[in-house]
């Protein structure tokens, strides 16, 4: 008998139960898949809390890889015995099998591990847009980097300075400092401690960034605004912290003519080819070593609370691989 983690009620971590779970027969255009490893993201604590509300009952997680363990009429490039990986918009990844769409999967190249792969899918993937498409960032451009010692940002930080920036990351501690170093960042900043606008524009001769990339939300909204350098880019992607404040356009006015988004991976890989190349451009700064992926903790998928409890405890480092 197959399991997953379900929840039926919003809350905290104890609201998320081992339960019997069929995956069912794949239908047409899709596969059924044996998942050997599940990535866990900040979003699956977003679920679970209502913040991103889903019907209920609901599964949780949104990457994982695994094996084709059968095909449904119509799937044409996959075979039985496959290894892929995948990032979805729907969520579901927290089980032992599932059935997923053929084109949101991905084939895992040699010399990649299942547990790799899932735990690059959706955090590897969202640093591709940011940094490729979101803001194409350049030699020479200044980047800071929220969060640069957990998932994203560790695969963000390395592949913005191979791409020749130069990047500041802010932590939460002296040893997260140390490790983001060893990880692409040029300097580092720990939060709650620094005055980060300050030392932002300190480090850059008094320019400030091109570009912040924030995933805290509340606690650091405008002081990432304050970091940036006159027509700069303020990126919001995720709420560690709690909903960005409410506030006034004319606030980017006054900072320079700033720029604010607040882009969704699915947006950005909602066609098979953008996927696709986006997924082929990840795995090939993995396979040049450009990118390590570094997988701090793993946790069978049966202890997903304490994962839970340790992630919102910022007491992880890098990604956290969840084992069925």
């Amino acid at each position: 008998m197959s399991h997953a983690i379900r929840i039926h009620a919003y809350g905290g971590t104890e609201v998320m139960r081992w339960e019997s779970h069929d995956p069912g027969e794949p239908g047409r255009g899709e596969v059924l898949i044996r998942q050997t490893a599940i990535g866990l993201n900040f979003i699956d604590v977003y679920e679970r809390t209502g913040l991103y509300p889903n019907a209920l009952p609901s599964g949780l997680g949104r990457e994982g890889a695994g094996v084709v363990e059968a095909l449904g009429p119509g799937v044409r490039g996959l075979e039985v015995g496959e290894r892929v990986a995948y990032v979805s918009s729907q969520a579901g990844s927290y089980a032992q099998h599932r059935c997923m769409a053929a084109d949101r999967l991905v084939t895992i190249p040699d010399g990649v591990s299942d547990r790799l792969a899932a735990a690059a899918m959706l955090k590897g993937l969202t640093a591709q847009f940011l940094l490729r498409r979101t803001h194409r960032v350049r030699k020479g451009d200044v980047v800071v980097v929220h969060a640069a010692a957990g998932g994203v940002g560790l695969i963000a930080a390395q592949w913005a300075r191979r791409l020749g920036a130069t990047v500041i990351g802010v932590v939460g501690s002296d040893a997260k400092a140390e490790f983001a170093r060893g990880h692409g960042c040029h300097h580092t900043l720990i939060l709650g401690r620094d005055d980060l606008p300050a030392q932002v524009r300190e480090l850059t001769g008094g320019k400030g960034a091109n570009v912040v990339y924030d995933s805290i939300g509340k606690d650091t909204f405008f002081a990432s605004l304050d970091c940036l350098r006159p027509l700069g880019l303020m990126v919001s992607y995720g709420n560690a912290s709690g909903p960005a404040p409410a506030f006034q356009p004319l606030e980017l006015s006054r900072r320079g003519s700033l720029f604010l988004t607040r882009p969704t991976l699915f947006h950005y890989i909602a066609r098979r080819a953008d996927l696709a190349r986006a997924a082929r451009e990840l795995f090939d700064v993995i396979g040049s070593g450009a990118v390590r992926i570094e997988i701090g903790q793993t946790y069978p998928l049966q202890d997903v609370a304490q994962a839970h409890r340790d992630l919102e405890s910022r007491r992880t480092v890098g990604s956290t691989v969840l084992i069925p």
